[in-house]
């Protein structure tokens, strides 16, 4: 595997809010190999220039958002069986946009405003629509990601999906929307 240019140890390092000896200190080098590497007055050797690069990546980790950070922990589903009119009543009343349909604890669809709207949309009678049950007109499942799912996965996964549901074990644990990705500037 190639490594990253040598000429960007010092960008990457500022970046990053580190001093020469602090990187140095991390990497297990001296501080005045670092200002040597970053003036171009030596070439490294492999080995040294690994172990920086090895830092920023640890450091680039440690920041990076995950789904955890920005998932709201109140998740509230509805039962395939309840009525559209029943999910309409309570995505007014918290003011979402979308609920996870389960069949006892499995999630098994998502019901959201853009589903009823299409079938209002078509021309049924909205008293009608309100009565039917939910999975008549519910989307498939929303995607399941693990806590630590980073986040350029989940806006890849929130492109082509209303929300993305984050589990612990075989437990929900969190729901992101597209909304939630807003969270990241607060970071």
């Amino acid at each position: 595997m190639a490594l990253p240019d040598v000429r960007e140890i010092g960008r990457r390092r500022k970046a990053a809010g580190m001093t020469q000896k602090e990187l140095a200190l991390r990497a297990g080098v001296s501080q005045s190999i670092i200002a040597k590497i970053e003036s171009g007055n030596v070439q490294p050797s492999y080995d040294i220039v690994k172990r920086i690069f090895a830092v920023f990546d640890e450091l680039g980790r440690a920041t990076e958002v995950r789904a955890k950070d920005i998932m709201s922990r109140s998740v509230v589903t509805i039962s395939k069986t309840s009525t559209v009119g029943r999910a309409v009543e309570i995505m007014r009343k918290l003011g979402y946009s979308q609920l996870p349909v389960t069949d006892g604890a499995q999630v098994v669809g998502l019901i959201a405003e853009k589903n009823i709207l299409d079938i209002v949309a078509s021309g049924r009678s909205i008293a009608d629509i309100m009565r039917k049950k939910i999975e008549s007109v519910m989307d498939e499942a929303p995607p399941m990601v693990g806590e630590n799912e980073p986040i350029a996965s989940l806006s890849g996964l929130l492109q082509n999906n209303a929300a993305v549901l984050v589990v612990k074990g075989n437990k929900t644990a969190g729901i992101i929307t597209k909304a939630d990705m807003f969270k990241i500037a607060k970071k």
